[in-house]
């Protein structure tokens, strides 16, 4: 018989903070609200997380971790074929943003969301463009031998708009491909002529 293993207070916290986000936005989420979500007091609210703007850097954490995870599971998807893998962990971050209801509450306002998570997810590079780039980097390394300076720009370049367009969501169907396809002709090794 397996242990069935409860999620800790911090991370129930957290995925009431996003619930709350989801159907009030960012300013409907207190203290007060999260705990009455939880079953728990307001202090200890305030004991895990310290403040509400610690609640949203680790929220929007938590869902870079599982961006993250489509990302690797892409890659994983085609081991050795750099186009491929990138073009599928585009794809699949692109079909998870366009169903994500908290993404969708923090970039389109629905429900009177604010815009203070917006920073988060588009200026705070200490926080998800580092985060995103790094594991990017890392994947792609895996597929070259070029120099970690021109993976390190192609890392950036795909994070970067990737995010843009999660961030400004348009037609994407074409997206994946020619990310995979710019990773593809960026990235093949500079052959002596």
């Amino acid at each position: 018989m397996t242990a069935v293993i409860s999620p800790s207070t911090a991370e129930r916290i957290l995925a009431a903070a996003a619930q709350v986000t989801v159907e009030s936005g960012w300013s409907g989420v207190t203290m007060a609200a999260i705990a009455g979500r939880v079953g728990v007091s307001r202090q200890t609210v305030y004991n895990e997380w310290g403040s509400r703007e610690r609640v949203a850097e680790a929220m929007v954490l938590r869902e870079l971790a599982a961006f993250l995870a489509e990302v690797d599971a892409g890659f994983d998807a085609f081991p050795d074929d750099l186009e491929s893998a990138v073009t599928e962990a585009v794809r699949r971050v692109c079909v998870l943003a366009a169903s994500n209801p908290l993404l969708r509450a923090i970039v389109t306002a629905t429900h009177g969301a604010g815009t203070e998570l917006i920073p988060l997810l588009t200026t705070r590079a200490d926080v998800v463009i580092a985060t995103a780039r790094g594991r990017i980097g890392d994947r792609l390394t895996a597929y070259v031998s070029t120099s970690s300076d021109t993976v390190d720009v192609v890392a950036d370049v795909l994070v970067r708009t990737v995010l843009s367009h999660v961030m400004q969501p348009d037609s994407t169907d074409e997206l994946p491909r020619a990310m995979g396809w710019l990773a593809g002709r960026l990235l093949v090794e500079d052959v002596p002529a």
